[in-house]
């Protein structure tokens, strides 16, 4: 979710001002990949590596991401959203933080609806050390262990490969995000910076994506030939 400092900056604002902004867009995007059928969704809010931002402007995100928890927890519980949190184990995590995912994740636990995951204090790299460290703490050989076994040591192992990444303000970079299950996903750069996303900038998205042509390493339907059917 890209943009928000130069949304700030184009309007000659605090970077604050864009991360207050983006909120309403992760709303507006929640509702419209419910409404679209989409069954799984994850949203990057805060990397590992974004402990190196400015003091200030961590703890702003800290308690802004709480404020918009608790406001928003009975609509994620009205829509029927599961809801869980990716990360989450810096000790620099505000305890009331920490606590307020639990209880949205507990309240949730039982919906059926769209999956949504909210990776927070997230590292791709940081999670496959931690599966391998499972493994190996499990006393696998390691000649028996696949991709099967492995994946299943990751966070959240029911999580399926991600099908489609969305970047917005144009970037192209992966930047450490679920690195495991991105192997074969499409991705799409947007220009639109986060904070001016909206519903029919994601459904623009999806549609892009359903475009694509997925092989897979293969090489997927071949041609027809004149006359064939």
């Amino acid at each position: 979710m890209d943009g928000n400092g130069r949304w700030a900056a184009q309007r000659s604002l605090p970077r604050t001002a864009g991360h207050r902004a983006a909120e309403s867009t992760v709303i507006d995007v929640i509702e419209a990949a419910r409404s679209a059928g989409v069954e799984w969704l994850s949203l990057y809010a805060f990397s590992t590596e974004n402990w190196r931002r400015p003091d200030a402007e961590v703890t702003f995100l800290m308690r802004l991401v709480r404020h918009a928890v608790r406001k928003h927890a009975p609509l994620l519980q009205a829509r029927g959203i599961r809801c869980r949190f990716l990360g989450v184990s810096h000790p620099r995590i505000p305890p009331a933080l920490t606590q307020d995912f639990a209880d949205l994740t507990t309240l949730t636990g039982t919906n059926r609806g769209m999956t949504l995951t909210v990776a927070f204090d997230h590292g791709g790299r940081r999670d496959i050390v931690a599966a391998a460290r499972s493994l190996i703490r499990s006393g696998v050989p390691a000649e028996a262990v696949t991709e099967e076994s492995f994946a299943a040591h990751l966070p959240f192992p029911d999580t399926p490969d991600v099908d489609l990444v969305i970047r917005t303000s144009g970037e192209q970079r992966i930047s450490n995000f679920m690195l495991w299950q991105v192997a074969y996903a499409e991705w799409v750069f947007p220009p639109v910076l986060w904070p001016d996303f909206r519903a029919p900038h994601f459904l623009d998205c999806l549609h892009t994506y359903q475009q694509r042509q997925r092989r897979f390493g293969g090489l997927g339907p071949l041609p027809k030939q004149n006359g064939e059917p």
